[in-house]
């Protein structure tokens, strides 16, 4: 949609112009027989009554002054929608350079975060397959490169989810759900799977019913949660909390990370975009975990906040309307 915007504003511009270049030479054509008309009909009256000829002049005045007019009116008309479409252009060619830096930043980011992974689980297989290592040891670099697929597949996943999302046929199949156990259960494979150096927090309300579509729903929590490992220091304190509050839910991670910024709070949940400080740049990342978990809160009907924490870091909050909860 972005790359055809432009492309049919120069089109609608094209086919103004050619339309007002015809016009306009119909008129001066049209123009011109009226002169010579009236000029002819003056020089029949030349000998004639002086003030005849006096009201044909005044004529040809008035008519000349209306066609100026028109003509004008006309030309403000174009010169408007000109500028329209040149600021138009360039705002979205603009925003075609900035979209284009963000996908090159993410073809370099996916490219780590794929070699990475690969060179890590080779690395592994090669010890244990040349090496005759203790079990115990055998055991650490197997869950070692398993963490390392894991990461792969987590990655893999999110670039084919957003190609899903990016496809307009992209549909969400419901169920009504325990959305208590369904997120405890979760969260626990993804702790033994991380193995997180932060202190983790579950502070899930029971009996929270909820339509979800089981298959999907995961990515929203597990990005928010992978997003706070990233940017939270080793021992501080990650909350995920589930509370409901009237005909609402509220699913909630919280960390005592580097924060956002205010002025990034909307910009972060953009395809690609990754906060451009220092601090945020050493992580790992391709800019897709928050644009995925916007898009699919808003398919179940939420909406999504970004706060500060307090005395720092940041609590995103996914905010859902829920006229079925605790129904069984």
């Amino acid at each position: 949609m972005l790359k055809s915007k432009p492309l049919f504003l120069f089109y609608l511009l094209v086919a103004y112009v050619l339309i007002q270049f015809a016009w306009w030479n119909y008129l001066m054509i049209e123009h011109n027989k009226e002169i010579y008309q009236l000029k002819s009909e003056i020089n029949l009256l030349h000998h004639e009554d002086p003030q005849l000829i006096i009201e044909h002049g005044n004529e040809l005045e008035k008519k000349l002054h209306a066609k100026k007019m028109m003509i004008a009116g006309e030309g403000m008309v174009f010169l408007i929608l000109l500028v329209i479409a040149f600021f138009q252009v360039r705002n979205t060619f603009t925003k075609e350079a900035k979209l284009a830096e963000l996908q090159k930043n993410f073809l370099l980011s996916v490219t780590h975060e794929l070699k990475s992974p690969i060179a890590s689980t080779k690395l592994a297989l090669e010890t244990v397959l040349r090496r005759d290592l203790e079990k115990e040891k055998q055991k650490e670099i197997l869950t070692n490169a398993i963490n390392d697929t894991d990461r792969l597949h987590k990655l893999v996943e999110n670039i084919l989810l957003t190609s899903r999302i990016d496809n307009t046929n992209f549909e969400l199949y419901k169920e009504n759900v325990n959305l208590s156990e369904f997120l405890e259960e979760s969260m626990k494979q993804t702790l033994r799977a991380f193995s997180p150096k932060q202190k983790i927090i579950l502070d899930i309300q029971p009996n929270i019913f909820f339509n979800i579509d089981k298959t999907i729903f995961p990515s929203i929590f597990l990005n928010l949660f992978e997003n706070a490992l990233k940017y939270s220091p080793e021992n501080s304190l990650i909350k995920i909390s589930l509370q409901e509050l009237g005909n609402g839910i509220i699913l909630s991670v919280s960390d005592e990370g580097v924060g956002v910024p205010d002025k990034e709070k909307q910009n972060v949940f953009n395809k690609f975009y990754r906060i451009g400080n220092e601090e945020t740049r050493k992580t790992k990342g391709t800019g897709l975990g928050l644009y995925i978990v916007k898009y699919l809160t808003e398919k179940h009907g939420g909406r999504i906040l970004v706060n500060d924490n307090a005395p720092r870091g940041s609590i995103f909050e996914v905010i859902f309307t829920s006229p079925n909860s605790n129904q069984q």
